[in-house]
C-alpha cells in the first residue's frame, strides 16, 4: 500500500521539465501543469494526439476533421498560433501556419508523458508560447539507463470505411534504447456539404539514445507524417470552396548531452520540413507550399545545491517558405535566455527568468518573468507574471500575396508588427490522498496582436493583383486586447485492492475577451465562453470502460451560403469499451464516437462527424 500511495503522490504531483527545463515537482513551479502518461493514451477512446489533447483539462482543440485531420489548439483563449508544441525540448511550430501545429511527427505508443504547460512561457521558449506550451517527451530521449522492452499493436475498424491500425516496439539495456513505430487512420468519411469527409493519414517514426559513457550521452530521432484529407470550408466561408489537402512532414532531431554531478548540458538540432499542397475546389489551381525549420538550442544547467539551480541557454533559428502563393521567403531568429529556481525554505521556492529575443522581422525583445510558489502541507498557493510574444507566420505575411489574380479571400500583410501581452495570474492548489484540485485565476493584456478582419477593397493597402469587386479578410493588428479568466482542474486516482481502479480528469474554464478594435475579427472571440472537459476510466481485471466528454458554450455564428452554423453550446462524449483476453496481453474493444450523434463545428463550415461505431483488438508484450 505504500507503493501504491508513493506512485499517486508522483502522478498528482509529477516531475516536469517544461517550466523550469531542470526536473522539478511540479508544485515548485508557480505554474498551473497537467501531465499524461504516455501509457494511458492507448486506454482512452481517442485516436490522435490532437483528440488527446481535447480532453485534458482546460485544453480547447477546435477540431476541424477527426482523428488527426486537422484541429487548432488553444489554450486560456488564445487564438492558434499562441500554444507552442515542443518535441524533446524543440520546438515544431511551422513557420507557414499555425494550423499545422496539431501534426505532431510522433507515435503515440513512443511518448513517455505529455506535459501541458498553462499560461505565459515566451521567458524561456520565445514566440508563441502565449497561451502555454505542449510539451511531448519521448521514451527514447528520456532514456536513463534502465533496461526495458514492449512491444504493442492494434487494429481497428468501423462505419464510413474505418481502417486504423499502430504498432510500436521499445527495447533498451544499461547502454542503449532504440523504439520505431507507426500508425495509419483511414475512412472515407461521413458526408459533408459537397464531398464525402475522407482521411487518409500516417505517421511513421523511430529514435536511438546511446551512452557513450558514464556523462555523455546521444539521441536521434527521424519521422515522416503524411495527412491527405478532405479540407472543405477548412479555411473559408464560401460554397465553392470542396477542398482537398496533403501535408507531409519530415522531422530530424539530434541531441548531445553531458551529466556530470551538479553540471548538465545539453545541444540539440533539429530540421522540419513541410510540403503542403492545397486545392480549393478541382477547377482552381492549387497552392504548393514547402516550408522549413532549422534551430539549434544549447542549455546548461547547474545546481548549487538541492534548493538552487541556474538554467542559461541560446537559441538560433533558420525559418523558410518556397510557395507559388506566399513566395520564397527566408527569416532568422536567435535569442539567449536565463532562468533561476530557488527554494527560499522548504515552502517558499521563486523562478525568475528572462530572455533576449531577436527576431529578423520584428527586432530585439526582452522578456521577464517571474514564478512563486508557496506550499504548507497539502495546501499551495502559486502566482505568475510575464511578458509574452508572437512573430507573424508567412500565412499572416505574405497569403495570396504571389498569385496574378485573387478574386476573393485573405490577403496577407508584410507591415505586420510582433504581438506582445503581459499576463498575471495567481492560483491555488490542495494536494489530497487520492486527488488534486488546481484553480487558476488569469489576465492577458495584448497589444498588436493578430488577427484577420473582413476589409473592404478601398481600405486594403495593397491593390496590385486584387479585383475591386472581390471579398477579401486582411491580416491586421489589434490595438488592444484584454481576456480574462478562471480555470480548475481535478485528478483522481482511486484504487481498490490493487485489482480495480478508478481514475477521473475534469477542467472547468470561464473565459471573456474585450478589444477596442473597432471591428469584428475572425479567431479572437472564437475560444469558448466557458468549457467542461475530462475523461473518466473504470477498470478490473477482466473489463474496462472509458469516457471522454467535452460541453462548450461559445458565440454563435452561420453562414446561410454553406448552411454552416456554430451553436452557442453543445455537448460530445465518447465511449469505449475494453475486455481483456489474456490480463494485460489482448484485449478487444467496442467503441463509439460522438455517441449521442450530436451535429456541430467548432470552426464555421468545418463540420465534425455525427455517431461513428467502431471496433478492435490490442495486444501488449
Amino acid at each position: 500500500m505504500a507503493a501504491i500511495a508513493q506512485e499517486k503522490s508522483s502522478e498528482l504531483d509529477p516531475v516536469t521539465i517544461t517550466a523550469t527545463i531542470n526536473p522539478v515537482a511540479s508544485s515548485k513551479t508557480g505554474r498551473n501543469l497537467f501531465v499524461l502518461k504516455g501509457e494511458d493514451i492507448a486506454k482512452l477512446p481517442v485516436h490522435s494526439l490532437d483528440e488527446v489533447l481535447r480532453y485534458i483539462p482546460g485544453f480547447e482543440v477546435q477540431a476541424r476533421g477527426p482523428m488527426g485531420a486537422q484541429s487548432d489548439l488553444v489554450l486560456r483563449g488564445g487564438t492558434f498560433q499562441q500554444v507552442l508544441v515542443v518535441i524533446d525540448g524543440l520546438r515544431i511550430n511551422d513557420p507557414n501556419t499555425g494550423h499545422f501545429n496539431s501534426y505532431i511527427p510522433v507515435v503515440p505508443a513512443e511518448i513517455e508523458r505529455i506535459e501541458v504547460l498553462k499560461g505565459a512561457s515566451s521567458a524561456i521558449y520565445g514566440s508563441d508560447a502565449v497561451g502555454g506550451v505542449v510539451h511531448i517527451i519521448t521514451k527514447t530521449f528520456a532514456y536513463t539507463g534502465v533496461p526495458s522492452k514492449s512491444f504493442s499493436g492494434g487494429v481497428t475498424g468501423g462505419a464510413y470505411g474505418l481502417l486504423n491500425a499502430n504498432a510500436s516496439g521499445y527495447y533498451s539495456n544499461e547502454k542503449l534504447a532504440v523504439s520505431a513505430g507507426a500508425q495509419t487512420n483511414n475512412a472515407d468519411g461521413q458526408a459533408q456539404r459537397g464531398i464525402d469527409g475522407y482521411f487518409h493519414l500516417h505517421t511513421v517514426s523511430a529514435a536511438a539514445s546511446y551512452k557513450l559513457n558514464n556523462q555523455w550521452k546521444i539521441a536521434y530521432r527521424s519521422s515522416f507524417d503524411s495527412r491527405k484529407f478532405a479540407a472543405q470550408n477548412f479555411y473559408t466561408s464560401f460554397a465553392s470552396d470542396t477542398a482537398a489537402e496533403k501535408v507531409t512532414t519530415w522531422w530530424q532531431q539530434l541531441a548531445l548531452s553531458y551529466h556530470k554531478n551538479n553540471n548538465h548540458f545539453t545541444w540539440q538540432t533539429g530540421y522540419k520540413h513541410v510540403n503542403d499542397h492545397y486545392g480549393y475546389n478541382p477547377s482552381s489551381i492549387a497552392n504548393n507550399s514547402k516550408s522549413k525549420l532549422l534551430q539549434s538550442l544549447a542549455v546548461y544547467e547547474h545546481s548549487f545545491n538541492n534548493d538552487l539551480s541556474l538554467v542559461t541557454g541560446a537559441q538560433f533559428q533558420q525559418k523558410g517558405i518556397s510557395s507559388n502563393d506566399r513566395g520564397n521567403h527566408t527569416v532568422y531568429q536567435a535569442a539567449g535566455f536565463a532562468s533561476l529556481n530557488a527554494a527560499l525554505n522548504k515552502h517558499f521556492t521563486v523562478s525568475p527568468g528572462v530572455r533576449l529575443d531577436w527576431d529578423e522581422a520584428s527586432g530585439y525583445e526582452l522578456v521577464p518573468q517571474l514564478n512563486a510558489s508557496y506550499k504548507q502541507g497539502s495546501f499551495q498557493v502559486r502566482g505568475s507574471a510575464g511578458k509574452t510574444i508572437r512573430n507573424a507566420d508567412f500565412t499572416e505575411r505574405y497569403n495570396n500575396y504571389n498569385k496574378t489574380l485573387v478574386t476573393s479571400g485573405r490577403i496577407g500583410n508584410p507591415d505586420l508588427s510582433a504581438e506582445r501581452s503581459f499576463s498575471y495570474e495567481a492560483g491555488a492548489d490542495y494536494f489530497g490522498k487520492n486527488f488534486r484540485v488546481s484553480t487558476t485565476l488569469f489576465q492577458r493584456r495584448h497589444s498588436d496582436l493578430i488577427d484577420w478582419s473582413t476589409t473592404a477593397y478601398a481600405d486594403m493597402p495593397r491593390k496590385e493583383n486584387l479585383s475591386a469587386t472581390g471579398t477579401y479578410a486582411l491580416a491586421r493588428n489589434i490595438s488592444k486586447l484584454i481576456t480574462s479568466g478562471w480555470e480548475t482542474d481535478v485528478q483522481w486516482i482511486y484504487t481498490m485492492n490493487n485489482q480495480r481502479s478508478f481514475t477521473a480528469n475534469a477542467g472547468f474554464i470561464w473565459l471573456n475577451s474585450e478589444t477596442n478594435a473597432g471591428f469584428a475579427s475572425f479567431y479572437t472571440n472564437s475560444h469558448a465562453k466557458f468549457m467542461v472537459n475530462g475523461s473518466l476510466r473504470y477498470s478490473t481485471p477482466l473489463f474496462a470502460i472509458s469516457v471522454n466528454g467535452l460541453y462548450k458554450t461559445r458565440e454563435a455564428q452561420a453562414a446561410a451560403n454553406i448552411k454552416g452554423q456554430i451553436t452557442t453550446e453543445y455537448f460530445v462524449a465518447s465511449v469505449k469499451a475494453d475486455v481483456f483476453v489474456i490480463k494485460n496481453k489482448l484485449s478487444v474493444y467496442a467503441e463509439a464516437d460522438n455517441v449521442f450523434n450530436r451535429s456541430y463545428a467548432d470552426l464555421l463550415g468545418a463540420q465534425m462527424p455525427g455517431r461513428w461505431l467502431m471496433g478492435g483488438i490490442r495486444f501488449t508484450y
